[in-house]
């Protein structure tokens, strides 16, 4: 969510015959720098349910409030009061997929009562030293960097008091997750999975061992940046991969099964992934989402247009949430 979104991908609405419904940058954008990586061999089969199809239980909980609104950041990077009239939109219209949660930075929050005419449910970004005072605001999440050699347990400790009873998530660079002590309890984790620039992005080794982590110890996270689109994807402008959610979203479930999630966030091949998607046993979905309790988006329309897409939520349904004046 902190980082420039680049040029597609761009919904394919017409897909070739055999192909099913994707984006183009999914089907066509991940060959690599020159050429070198092949396009996808194998995509949605003709006859695959379209995007209005019932993709059943599991699905639909795979895929529900797993968005948090980061209208604030980079590369939307909306006004205050733009985006909070989006997200009173978002409200109104209830969309499952949206956690209907607004992500505000604790230096913005006095602009943010400033602005604000309706109740609203927060996940407060900490760029101060301090948790702020909260006052009347509904703070669910608290989601923070540690200093250099902080444990996020030592971090969890420091904050425990100011917290309200909103939950913690402290930021740990992927491949350093490993090496954490054994002390996850009381706090969740917070991944970043992209940037402004190439090496701001995990490898999927590594961020596939921070969820292999969390899912061997039980650890509740979030994700960060750089997840615009559903499936993995070549950017072109930056020379890397960028991680797709769906695929997050997927190997998350590969590790409570008790696989390797690495495999999972490297595929490129969507009708795999949508297949997988619609394989994914009730259980597993119910722990998965435990697990990954949601990421940030600057848009809260792009998620759920690729979802639509690929056919995965067409009968998803929300109820409109109740907006009034404060």
């Amino acid at each position: 969510m902190t980082d420039p979104q680049p040029p597609g991908p761009v919904t394919d609405p017409h897909p070739t015959p055999g192909t099913g419904p994707v984006t183009t940058a999914a089907r066509a954008a991940d060959t690599g720098p020159a050429g070198t990586r092949p396009a996808p061999a194998d995509t949605t089969p003709a006859g695959a349910p379209g995007p209005t199809a019932d993709s059943g239980p599991a699905t639909a909980a795979l895929f529900r409030r797993l968005v948090d609104d980061a209208g604030l950041f980079p590369p939307t990077a909306l006004p205050m009061a733009e985006a909070l009239e989006r997200h009173r939109g978002d409200l109104a219209g209830g969309e499952p997929v949206l956690t209907h949660r607004f992500l505000c930075p604790a230096t913005r929050l006095a602009e943010l009562r400033e602005h604000l005419t309706f109740p609203i449910r927060l996940g407060l970004i900490l760029d101060t030293p301090d948790v702020p005072p909260l006052g009347d605001l509904t703070v669910e999440l608290v989601e923070t960097r540690r200093a250099p050699g902080e444990t996020p347990a030592a971090v969890s400790a420091r904050l425990a008091d100011r917290l309200a009873g909103a939950r913690l998530f402290v930021e740990v660079p992927p491949g350093e997750v490993a090496a954490l002590p054994r002390d996850a309890a009381g706090h969740g984790l917070k991944f970043r999975c992209g940037g402004l620039t190439a090496d701001a992005f995990p490898t999927a080794g590594d961020l596939g061992a921070a969820i292999a982590y969390c899912a061997e110890h039980g650890v509740p996270f979030k994700a960060t940046a750089g997840l615009h689109h559903a499936v993995r994807h070549f950017d072109p402008s930056l020379g890397v991969d960028r991680h797709g959610f769906l695929n997050l979203v997927l190997a998350v479930c590969a590790a409570v099964a008790g696989h390797d999630p690495v495999p999972v966030l490297t595929l490129t091949d969507v009708g795999e992934l949508t297949r997988l998607a619609r394989a994914v046993p009730d259980g597993t979905a119910a722990r998965a989402r435990e697990l990954l309790v949601s990421y940030g988006s600057c848009s809260t329309s792009t998620p759920v247009e690729d979802l639509r897409v690929l056919g995965l939520i067409g009968n998803l349904t929300g109820e409109p949430t109740e907006v009034e004046n404060a």
